[in-house]
């Protein structure tokens, strides 16, 4: 999608992917297959670009570090991507920069975990998370008493108090070198209950101008904080008592902002581009309200893709669908998204119940 939106501008794209088969490799100017965690794979590749920039934050830092040394523009900047790898790093600084979260402890191991389990027993319920390397649900556990002490992680990571509720936000701020902000209007977000990742979410959230206003602001001083140039996704819990936490932040165009492609006048991935070739940020207003849903492979179903359903899906007006080129489907493996976009919110979210039910991932084989 960042590429989609490159090709508008005539920008030429070199990519760095592990896979051979990798859906981008067709649109770019110039492919490579590499691993993104090798020192000498990403810094020989740095040097064929004027201005590099990531899709995942998993890549070898020490690498963007020396080209940074020498003098290419990595965006965004080495030192944030290397803050946001590490979860414990990342509360750390929201700690230290007085930006609001859920209180936490850091841990070493599992026998941590059974120790507070035992000594603070009203830090809990919690979540334990992996200090490196969780993605997409992958690398968290519920914990809430001792019976579930064994889930814990053996390795560093932290313990999040389970705050309660009332809904999960997000808002993408974009912010360019020269200290330009701009976001996008908050969006909800309602996540799978068994993979802890996005189903779907509604734009704008459904919450009081002074909860919007918060979350706004929280947002612009966390970009601000990091000092990142870019777009950065700040996924928030908005709680019982009406205060906004920051859950966590992502160095990147993200799966809350897809819905920007076709209900904003500028999109997630048009705003990366400005924010990183140092341009005027782009106006971020909605044509109409939106949601966007995520298109999961069936359960049960591994093998090359196919959407059933689509023809329906075609046929209904308002509702965009976008598929990742990925040849090979799997149980719960983002394959593609939806957009659906209505001037009634009553009438969207009919639409989305109606897509949901409509549209399948399934394996030919």
């Amino acid at each position: 999608m960042l590429l989609q939106a490159a090709i508008d501008w005539n920008l030429r794209v070199h990519i760095l992917d592990p896979d051979a088969e990798a859906p981008c490799r067709h649109l770019c100017t110039q492919f490579t297959q590499g691993a993104l965690t090798d020192y000498d794979t990403v810094y020989q590749f740095g040097q064929t670009v004027d201005v590099l920039t990531i899709e995942i934050e998993k890549v070898n830092v020490d690498a963007l570090e020396a080209l940074e040394r020498d003098g290419k523009k990595v965006f965004p900047q080495p030192a944030v991507i290397r803050l946001i790898q590490d979860k414990r790093l990342q509360k750390q600084f929201y700690r230290e920069h007085n930006l609001p979260t859920a209180d936490f402890i850091l841990t070493d191991n599992r026998a941590d975990v059974a120790r507070l389990l035992a000594e603070q027993p009203d830090f809990f319920p919690a979540f334990h998370k992996l200090g490196r390397d969780g993605y997409d649900g992958r690398g968290v556990q519920r914990i809430s008493s001792t019976a579930d002490q064994e889930k814990a992680f053996d390795a560093p990571g932290l313990l999040e108090k389970a705050v309660d509720f009332e809904k999960e936000l997000a808002v993408i701020v974009a912010r360019n070198e020269r200290g330009e902000t701009q976001t996008f209007p908050t969006v909800e977000m309602v996540f799978h209950p068994e993979l802890n990742l996005v189903e779907y979410l509604f734009a704008p959230a459904q919450i009081t101008p002074e909860i919007d206003q918060q979350a706004q602001s929280v947002a612009r001083k966390t970009a601000d904080a990091f000092g990142i140039v870019g777009v950065l996704a700040v996924e928030l819990f908005l709680d019982k008592q009406g205060n906004v936490l920051i859950n966590e932040v992502a160095p990147r165009p993200h799966n809350s902002g897809h819905q920007t492609i076709r209900a904003n006048v500028t999109s997630q991935f048009e705003q990366h581009w400005r924010a990183i070739l140092n341009f005027p940020l782009g106006d971020t207003s909605a044509y109409q309200p939106a949601a966007m849903l995520n298109l999961l492979g069936e359960d049960g179903h591994t093998g090359p893709a196919l959407y059933e359903g689509l023809e329906t899906l075609l046929a209904m007006p308002g509702v965009f669908p976008f598929f990742y080129g990925k040849a090979i489907t799997k149980p719960f493996r983002k394959m593609g998204h939806v957009t659906v976009m209505d001037e009634s919110l009553d009438v969207l979210r009919t639409k989305v119940a109606d897509v949901k039910a409509g549209i399948r991932v399934i394996s030919t084989e």
